[in-house]
């Protein structure tokens, strides 16, 4: 039986992660890219950890052999398959121990050499927590602005250009705000988020800088690392502005326009509304939000929302930032995208 490091999984070429845990293990967290092939339902886990504890480990066993062998040939197939496509699959489980020895004994037996990871999962994320912090690099380059001047867009251009960005949004599956849920799902756990930093940091590794946007440390349920903080405190500062009418458009495009169809969506907006009405004075334009939701009338809601809620704080959060802050006009995303290359190569940041 092979067995491999995580630092030695790391290394390679074309690895392919096979969680033999069960799907529901699986959705709760996993290594980035990985393929699910269970050696158990979340029933049968259930069932023969139940076993377990009321009749022994040797009862639990059995029954897990009763459970495992008529699925052996298709869950060997899967991972055959995975090699003869090029790809170069790598057991694990939980922490390394039974389930990953099991498939890997199998597929071994069947004349298939594949490794296993040894500590599994929770040996994976060990690693990653110890080693995050020192791909992070030293300078950063931060995009702020109001909710709708294209923070966003603007990343996704400079990452099409090349250039070394981290979408922090994108990793947390939540866009920082009381709405940023919406289409996301319920949002990545911590778990899943360290994986995929981790994995975007390890990509650009070897860049003076990195590109992100002006996140908090909280973003939906999870917290960035506290070096992440540092580095964009004192990073290269670009506050992005755009009209008002760009602003709306953008959201309506992003929030709306995919979902109002759903049937989530309404109740959805009406539940963030009641949160934002206990901290808006006002009962003027709370009733002027509540009517223009009612009546699905979103670009007036969102100019709301920004006018009277989202803009009025957005003025105290530059202050947790050192040093000079751009300005770039974000009406158009390329020439933004553009500016932001300028500042980067006049603040003697090398450009890639």
């Amino acid at each position: 039986m092979r067995e491999i490091t995580v630092d030695q999984y790391i290394q390679m070429d074309s690895a392919v992660p096979v969680d033999v845990r069960s799907p529901i293990e699986f959705e709760e967290c996993s290594i980035p890219g990985a393929v699910n092939v269970p050696l158990f339902t979340n029933e049968e886990r259930v069932e023969i950890g139940t076993l377990y504890k009321k009749e022994g480990s040797d009862a639990a066993k059995w029954r897990a052999m009763e459970i495992v062998s008529p699925k052996i040939p298709a869950m060997m197939e899967k991972i055959r398959d995975l090699k003869n496509n090029g790809y170069q699959p790598v057991i694990y489980c939980w922490r390394g121990g039974m389930r990953s020895k099991a498939v890997t004994t199998f597929i071994t037996y069947a004349g298939v050499s594949i490794p296993r990871l040894i500590g599994g999962y929770r040996g994976y994320r060990q690693y990653i927590l110890e080693n995050t912090a020192d791909l992070i690099p030293e300078k950063a380059v931060v995009l702020h602005g109001m909710t709708g001047v294209g923070k966003t867009d603007v990343l996704k251009v400079l990452c099409e250009k090349g250039y070394p960005v981290i979408d922090l949004e994108e990793m947390a599956g939540h866009r920082g705000s009381i709405f940023g849920s919406f289409g996301m799902g319920d949002g990545s756990t911590q778990k899943t988020f360290d994986a995929l930093l981790y994995q975007a940091l390890s990509e650009v590794k070897g860049s003076p800088y990195i590109i992100m946007e002006a996140e908090s440390k909280r973003i939906g349920k999870i917290i960035q690392p506290d070096k992440m903080l540092d580095t964009k405190r004192t990073g290269i500062h670009i506050d992005m502005f755009s009209s008002m009418k760009s602003r709306v458009q953008r959201i309506v495009r992003d929030y709306v326009e995919p979902y109002k169809k759903e049937e989530w969506f309404k109740p959805k907006v009406n539940e963030s509304l009641l949160f934002i009405k206990k901290r808006l004075k006002d009962p003027e334009i709370r009733e002027q939000l509540a009517e223009s939701a009612e009546a699905e009338n979103y670009e007036l809601f969102i100019s709301l929302l920004l006018e009277h809620y989202y803009d009025p704080r957005y003025a105290f959060k530059q202050h947790d930032y050192e040093g000079e802050f751009h300005h770039v006009n974000a009406d158009n995303l390329e020439t933004a995208a553009e500016q932001v290359i300028k500042i980067i190569e006049k603040q003697n940041a090398p450009v890639l």
